[in-house]
């Protein structure tokens, strides 16, 4: 039955698995060339982007069996909700990131939401070539595995869903498969290069 399904769609020209096709345009990606003025100067643009208040969050993931050197974590603003049904959240990564492979190659990751008191640890992940787990108390997180730091206000533990490109960074989809949180606490925040705290 099978197999005259297959006969038939191929024989009115319809798409079959073993027909594959690309369902959406491929984005045309291009860097500015070198006689193009650039849009905006990059300097302005982080300061006038740097009145974006942020939250912040330490992205973490295990040992896959091709990097066994151990866990792989970084940190990163740029975290947000994305949906509630399926529940997704999203990060951005720069495509130079040397930790982001590691991430991918795992399939898995962690953010971890930072608080008040934890700017140090943020540093500490915001270093590149050092060993950022140096110290660092962790436990893995329920359905992953991958590095649940210890008092942090609150986790979600994802898998990878989908990554994008988006200029010089990489948009990252996760989907949620445990997440938890404490009530007690304030977040740490990041304004115009600096931490602070929150205030009612």
């Amino acid at each position: 039955m099978a197999a005259t399904v297959v006969r038939y769609l191929r024989s009115v020209g319809a798409p079959t698995a073993a027909e594959p096709y690309d369902p959406l345009p491929r984005p045309d990606l291009r860097a500015v060339g070198a006689d193009e003025r650039l849009p905006v100067d990059p300097a302005e643009f982080r300061a006038v982007l740097g009145h974006f208040a942020t939250g912040v969050t330490v992205v973490t993931a295990p040992p896959s069996s091709d990097t066994p050197a151990g866990p792989a974590g970084f940190a990163c603003q740029s975290f947000a909700s994305l949906s509630l049904d399926p529940p997704l959240v999203t990060f951005m990564v720069a495509r130079t990131s040397t930790t982001w492979p590691r991430i991918a190659r795992a399939g898995v990751f962690c953010v971890n939401v930072l608080g008040a008191d934890q700017g140090d640890l943020c540093r500490g992940f915001a270093l590149s070539g050092a060993d950022k787990f140096a110290g660092v108390g962790y436990a893995p997180a329920p359905v992953t595995g991958s590095p649940l730091l210890d008092s942090v206000p609150a986790w979600i533990d994802c898998r990878v869903q989908a990554v994008h490109t988006g200029g010089d960074h990489l948009i990252v989809v996760g989907r949620v498969e445990a997440l938890g949180g404490s009530d007690d606490g304030e977040p740490l925040l990041f304004h115009r290069g600096r931490f602070g705290r929150f205030s009612a």
